[in-house]
């Protein structure tokens, strides 16, 4: 092969490949990883921009600028002042020339009054146990009149997923929801001073009456940022729940026929649903605070299981699921500099 290139420099390469048997594919290939053909050339330097033959010089854009912030056009719009110009028998440059020197030099923008809004923290709210956090929302159910709907006032307690009350109303207003919390409030025995009670930003919620009751009673109020769903997703996902199970009809023919659906529903829910969150436990086992009983059946079961054919568990002995010890509404997030959270402190998200 090196007999070949050297005769290339001298001889055709054809010819050298027949007489030496060498296929003329090989011996580029060769020449040209030998000479470094494939080395990448520096670019060239990019030749500086031409100035286009009808663009203004830097002596007409000076002057365009000083008429800009002559004290009679400072409040004018570039197009006016064109126009005054003419008027006076002076031409610059055309308005979008004008505007497009001003843009240049920082001196274009909004001339409106804008809305600004502060920027808003969102609600971070940490339950340990049942009774520490209620969320609550409103729902419209459809009927058979045409844009006519029935409101569904629904309140979860965020650490267990119980539903602690509901409530359906023709109507949606702060003196119903008054009345909801009224009863709720008689109905469970809870520590006022600790229940934080969170909802959106809707009138029912944020309406006197509701607010009197709750600042009567010693209990905070935590609401979401405007327009945020997300800052209510457990009570957003518990109505993705119910409007997705099999059984709910397309409208409600009565009132009456939707009392005695929810009714139905909300029973399953509490005492039925295996919620996956939990660790399949329903919500009325934690927030009665039996899941310690069954998952130790559960722990024993398996464990039965793993004597009887410990090689089908290839990981060594099984352990139950276990739902967390805390659950946060929008945790926050953690510095670099935090240490790692533990299995203890796992906040969890609404599915």
């Amino acid at each position: 092969m090196n007999l070949a290139l050297e005769a290339r420099r001298q001889l055709p390469t054809r010819p050298v490949c027949r007489a030496l048997h060498v296929a003329p594919a090989t011996l580029y290939r060769k020449a040209a990883v030998k000479e470094d053909a494939f080395s990448i050339p520096s670019p060239p330097e990019a030749a500086p921009p031409r100035q286009h033959h009808r663009a203004l010089s830097g002596k007409e854009r000076e002057a365009v600028l000083a008429v800009a912030h002559e004290d009679r056009f400072v409040d004018m719009a570039p197009a006016a002042i064109c126009a005054t110009l003419l008027d006076e028998g002076r031409y610059l440059c055309s308005a979008r020339t004008m505007y497009r020197i001003l843009k240049e030099n920082g001196e274009v923008r909004e001339r409106r009054r804008q809305a600004t809004h502060p920027r808003r923290d969102p609600p971070e709210l940490l339950a340990t146990g049942p009774g520490q956090v209620w969320t609550w929302d409103i729902t419209h159910l459809r009927t058979s009149v045409k844009g006519a709907t029935l409101k569904l006032y629904v309140c979860m307690d965020l650490f267990s997923r119980f539903i602690v009350g509901w409530y359906l109303s023709r109507s949606e207003s702060a003196a119903e929801a008054r009345h909801f919390f009224e009863t709720l409030v008689e109905r469970h025995d809870i520590d006022k001073q600790e229940l934080v009670i969170h909802a959106d930003n809707g009138g029912a919620m944020r309406g006197r009456p509701l607010t009197d009751l709750l600042e009567s009673l010693g209990i905070e109020r935590s609401h979401s940022r405007p327009r945020t769903s997300n800052d209510n997703a457990f009570s957003e996902s518990q109505f993705k729940t119910m409007k997705y199970r099999p059984t709910y009809p397309r409208w409600f023919e009565t009132e009456a026929e939707a009392l005695g659906w929810c009714r139905k529903f909300f029973e399953w829910y509490n005492n039925d649903h295996r919620h996956e969150s939990l660790a399949l436990l329903t919500p009325a086992d934690v927030h009665s605070g039996a899941a310690q009983e069954k998952l130790e059946v559960r722990a024993e079961t398996l464990a039965a299981a793993y004597e009887m054919t410990p090689g089908r568990f290839v990981k060594g002995k099984p352990t139950p699921k276990r739902p967390p010890t805390t659950v946060a509404l929008n945790p926050p997030k953690p510095h670099r500099s935090d240490p790692p959270q533990g299995a203890t402190q796992l906040q969890e998200v609404a599915k």
